[in-house]
């Protein structure tokens, strides 16, 4: 036989030998592992924490313009806008911090805070306006470091050390208020220096008109659009936005990893504290004067328009601009009511169906993104 020939032979022996005989088992198929598929669009649509949000609130704008003349008015804009930038401005941040497991039962009471702040130091001292809204920042500053400090060293719950922080502010509040003024609420510091521009920083508003529709809005608008930004940037964009995902999941398991879990814990409430500062002000300079009273409950507020913005309260999942949406929906349910004629009473009941419908729609999504 020749060489040519006997390797024909072989290679036919040898592809007879890998060719099953009747009667033997295919030869198994490779399996395509399901984790390497890219998902479909839809699928990472619906595991976006913000979506459950976004499809309520066009569902509530839908809902509300069909039953309430008054919410199809292009004129209500501005104050739908507005009454959501409020809640807004304090939602961004205290969602920031319940992803990173955290919560701020002071946060309302610390807006009024730093109102009083400016508008007393102010008075009593006679400062600057510009003075003593810069005091008044500091003072904001000087409480969200003392929340963080105390939730980081003493190892308490934040639902404890904040709550304490809250009676504390609420008493001192009132007890400040009247001992410097006499009354309730905060002397006026209107023809005080500085008063005009700082009113034009904090408490600004413009027109805009759309044919025969007049939209008045306010600068809360802005603030609350540039928080959102800056809160959504440093959530997925950054490594400090990793950080607080991987605090809110596992303190534990982020301090294993390098993970400085004080500091980023420290700089939530300090963020938060930031925002209370902000808020504050527009209190004092779009109203005159602050109530020492003002802000109880709030702070259930800001947290309800996170959680239907898709923040879950264990922490570790959720998202800035889905608290965005959830301060919108919360001031078109406000308003829509009222412009639907119902008696506003029952508002709160209808918080309690949307903060119990968000969360259990919140926890199926998490599911699904952990599926995924």
């Amino acid at each position: 036989m020749s060489p040519a020939t006997a390797g024909t032979a072989a290679a036919q022996t040898t592809a007879a030998d890998l060719t099953p005989t009747d009667g033997a088992p295919p030869a198994p198929e490779l399996e395509v592992d399901d984790r390497t598929t890219r998902p479909s669009l839809a699928t990472r649509l619906l595991v976006r924490p913000e979506i459950g949000s976004l499809i309520g609130g066009l569902a509530l704008l839908v809902f509300f313009l069909a039953i309430a003349p008054g919410f199809r008015n292009v004129s209500n804009v501005g104050t739908i806008l507005y009454s959501a930038s409020i809640i807004g401005m304090m939602a961004v941040p205290i969602a920031l911090l319940m992803i990173g497991g955290e919560f701020d039962l002071s946060a309302g009471v610390l807006v009024t805070t730093a109102g009083l702040a400016a508008a007393l130091l102010g008075w009593y001292f006679n400062l600057h306006v510009w003075v003593a809204v810069l005091v008044a920042l500091l003072v904001s500053l000087a409480i969200g470091l003392v929340n963080g400090l105390l939730l980081t060293r003493t190892k308490l719950p934040s639902f404890l050390t904040t709550l304490a922080t809250f009676f504390v502010l609420q008493g001192v509040n009132l007890g400040m208020t009247r001992e410097i003024s006499g009354n309730v609420a905060s002397r006026s510091i209107a023809d005080m220096d500085g008063w005009d521009s700082a009113k034009a920083v904090f408490a600004a508003e413009t027109t805009v008109h759309l044919g025969d529709a007049a939209i008045n809005l306010k600068v809360t608008l802005l603030y609350w659009l540039l928080l959102t930004a800056v809160g959504a940037w440093l959530l997925l964009r950054t490594r400090q936005g990793n950080w607080i995902l991987a605090v809110g999941g596992d303190d534990g398991a982020a301090r294993a990893s390098g993970v400085p879990v004080r500091r980023t814990k420290v700089a939530l409430y300090l963020f938060v504290a930031f925002g209370a500062w902000l808020s504050g002000m527009h209190l004092l300079f779009g109203y005159g004067v602050v109530q020492s009273g003002e802000g109880v409950g709030k702070e259930f507020v800001y947290i309800v328009a996170a959680v239907i913005g898709g923040c879950l309260l264990t922490g570790g999942y959720g998202s800035v601009v889905g608290a965005s949406v959830g301060a919108l929906i919360y001031g078109m349910a406000q308003l829509g009511i009222n412009y639907a004629g119902w008696n506003p009473d029952w508002f709160k009941t209808f918080l309690g169906v949307m903060l119990l419908a968000a969360t259990l729609v919140n926890v199926w999504m998490k599911r699904k993104a952990e599926r995924r």
